[in-house]
């Protein structure tokens, strides 16, 4: 005999009888009752109640919202409805509003302690458990349509959706390996590099006011070598590319959209027409919710996202202020190795402070978007999602990227110059560049935080619900022996099963957005600053191929089992990827143009070099750009309090910047570089973005076979009308 089959299940705590919460709780169960479902109940350490929906109910549902072109045409056979239909038709008289309570309401009063539906102990979740929610199984194909079986469709487009995104990162790792190859050779044979390794005698100005002395620009040979390695013709090459990559990969997604929604009878699904249906099949006399816009209400939303940005953007200040203040702290080090190095440490410290910053705003962001979400009184679910989505990206966005939009773009060029530094405070000095550029700066930050969140907090979000599902697992010894002649009860087949999926750890109505966030701040961080880190693709690429089935063990083995929800898309992710591709180009082109030194060096070449006024011949028209990039600054001209005892030596040093000697004033190699930067962002960003339009619209959204199907479909309906209304003539 098979064992029996429930849709859900509720758990309670044991109330004292006659109390509050027993009362709602019974009045609750009541009502089920008399609509028909079946319930069963459960005693151990809490209440269990397993609830059925009547079988009318699927029919009313699918004699309703029956398609034509489905395949399922019997509404009869209960393996036939979908386990999102089953769970929706389920699920919806639970949160009715005819009901003394809403379930999720009686949740928050204690009444329930969960609800959930139940992992099944059939062939097809043995089959996902070892084949997809294993190890062994990395290299190999997801099976989607079991998934969709199983987890419901949503579920079944995220894994669909990342199996493919990581399927076209392979394509832009290989480029960003190849690209940082190529970097490689520039380690030891560009001619700006070996500038500065043989600038031994460049004198260059202390680094703080105090304690640090002058040093020689040969000194940071190696660095010099490391950001020439980072900044070269391949990282314009490479951010055009991923400009690129970024459209192919979402028109070829909506392809590949098209034709799995097809397959599942879902491409012209409306969710709006299907919770409509789901209303009405529970009480006919169910009115629609209208829709409404409160513009007060939106203005106050509104403010309070600013307020939050701006309270974002005030945690990048301060790691800002700290970078500085440790700075001054390590160029006072009496550990030769910290003081030499002290720029270098703080800007590694601070990354990983900024790590830890972002761990602790998730929790803080994600309470503030679902206070905002209540605040606007959405009308449906879905509609409350997608608010959801779009603030706590946004939130996560400027939690992630505050920091690194002020080492791309603001990192060395508000600080000033010798003898009239920006100060935090009046005291602490602002960062400076080094003479090769801020790009390497960049570059470890955007390391060091891809490699920790791909690292410490996988590993947390994997780790921790194993250890507690081992913990749970450990055998319990039995309550009490039998005493003779005592026969052993029957326990009930459902009670261990129920159990073992309560002990499972919890999961949240927008568990499955957090993973989908998660992906999409990863996506943010291949895209956007790609130019300044194009290895990015591949940590994200073998990230994924881990990530895929770390979700999968999650949600077979170590959690309960995810609420099945029907979709025929990803939403309003796709709207956000496309932002972030936009967000991109415009990125990617301020690297290039503000950060990277490519503008400064063609222009030199160009404009100063020796090909550009004919004396080329054997010259690497590079020569002599180090000295051209560096300002003169005469020791005396020194803020007193910082410069005390040095007398009217005449000594210089040299900084970076594109200053006159006499009057520190801008010279006019700096007007024609801003004007290159400027011209080459215009062009940049016209050029990639024209690129990815044309891409898009080369790309069809819809495989024509996914369109061929729909006109057959259509033919042949019309041609069976035809035959009904004329059948003499067909």
């Amino acid at each position: 005999q098979d064992e029996e089959k429930w849709d859900f299940v509720l758990v309670s705590d044991i109330h004292e009888m006659g109390s509050e919460k027993e009362i709602k709780r019974k009045k609750f169960l009541d009502e089920l009752s008399k609509k028909g479902f079946t319930i069963k109940k459960i005693e151990d350490k809490h209440l269990f109640y397993g609830v059925r929906a009547p079988e009318q109910i699927f029919q009313k549902y699918q004699s309703l919202l029956r398609n034509p072109d489905s395949r399922s045409q019997n509404p009869d056979v209960h393996h036939d409805i979908p386990v999102t239909t089953r769970w929706q038709n389920c699920t919806n008289p639970l949160h009715s509003a005819l009901l003394p309570e809403k379930l999720h309401d009686l949740e928050k009063k204690k009444v329930f302690k969960a609800s959930f539906p139940l992992h099944e102990k059939e062939e097809m979740r043995g089959f996902l458990k070892e084949k997809w929610a294993h190890w062994r199984g990395v290299f190999h194909k997801q099976p989607i349509e079991m998934i969709r079986c199983y987890f419901g469709e949503k579920v079944a487009l995220y894994f669909a959706w990342l199996g493919w995104y990581t399927y076209l990162l392979g394509i832009a790792a290989v480029a960003g390996v190849v690209v940082f190859v190529i970097g490689i050779t520039y380690f030891s044979f560009s001619q700006v590099s070996k500038e500065v390794c043989e600038a031994n005698n460049t004198i260059m100005c202390p680094l703080c006011d105090q304690k640090c002395p002058f040093w020689l620009l040969s000194d940071t040979c190696t660095y010099a070598k490391v950001t020439h390695m980072i900044d070269n013709v391949g990282t314009v090459v490479f951010a055009i590319f991923m400009a690129v990559w970024a459209t192919v990969f979402l028109e070829l997604w909506k392809r590949k959209r098209a034709t799995v929604v097809t397959d599942w009878d879902l491409y012209r699904w409306d969710e709006e027409e299907e919770e409509l249906a789901l209303q009405l099949i529970n009480n006919l006399q169910h009115e629609p919710q209208q829709h409404h816009h409160s513009y007060v209400r939106s203005t106050i939303v509104l403010l309070l996202v600013l307020l939050m940005i701006a309270v974002l953007i005030g945690i990048a200040h301060a790691l800002v202020i700290y970078r500085v203040i440790a700075t001054a702290i390590f160029s006072q080090s009496h550990f030769e190795l910290l003081r030499e190095q002290a720029n270098t440490v703080a800007v590694i410290t601070g990354a990983v402070l900024h790590y830890i910053t972002i761990i602790i705003m998730n929790r803080v962001n994600r309470q503030v978007a679902l206070f905002l979400c209540d605040l606007e009184k959405p009308r449906t679910f879905s509609q409350r999602e997608n608010n959801f989505i779009v603030k706590i990206f946004t939130f996560q966005f400027f939690t992630n990227f505050s920091s690194l939009i002020y080492i791309a773009f603001f990192l060395g060029r508000i600080n000033g110059h010798p003898g009239n530094y920006v100060r935090v405070a009046g005291k602490w000095r602002l960062e400076e560049c080094h003479p090769s550029g801020c790009i390497t700066d960049l570059f470890i930050q955007m390391a060091i935080i891809m490699v920790l969140k791909q690292t410490i907090s996988n590993v947390m979000e994997y780790l921790v619900p194993w250890v507690r599902h081992k913990i749970r697992k450990t055998p319990h010894p039995k309550e009490r022996s039998l005493m003779l002649g005592e026969e052993e009860v029957a326990e009930d087949p459902c009670k261990r099963h129920w159990q073992s999926n309560y002990e499972l750890k919890e999961v949240k109505v927008f568990s499955l957005l957090d993973e989908f966030l998660e992906m999409a701040i990863q996506y943010s961080f291949t895209t956007i600053f790609v130019a300044a880190f194009p290895l990015a693709p591949l940590l994200a690429f073998c990230n994924n191929l881990l990530e895929i089935h770390m979700d999968a063990i999650k949600m077979m083995r170590l959690h309960r089992r995810m609420v099945p929800r029907k979709a025929n898309d990803i939403g309003i992710w796709l709207q956000v990827l496309e932002a972030v591709g936009i967000l991109a180009v415009i990125g990617n082109g301020l690297v290039i143009a503000i950060t990277s030194d490519f503008i400064p060096m063609q222009v030199y070449k160009y404009m100063y070099s020796p090909c550009a006024v004919g004396n080329s011949t054997g010259v690497d028209c590079s020569t002599g750009y180090i000295n051209h990039s560096l300002s003169v600054f005469r020791v005396q001209d020194f803020e007193p309090h910082t410069r005390r005892g040095l007398a009217l030596t005449g000594l210089c040093c040299r900084y970076r910047d594109y200053r006159n000697a006499d009057d520190y004033s801008y010279t006019v190699q700096f007007w024609h570089i801003f004007a290159a930067r400027l011209a080459f962002l215009i062009l940049f960003e016209h050029v990639a973005l024209c690129v990815k339009l044309i891409a898009a619209w080369y790309i069809p959204d819809v495989p024509q076979e996914v369109k061929n199907t729909f006109l057959r479909k259509k033919h042949n309906n019309l041609h069976k009308k035809m035959r009904w209304v004329m059948p003499q003539e067909v």
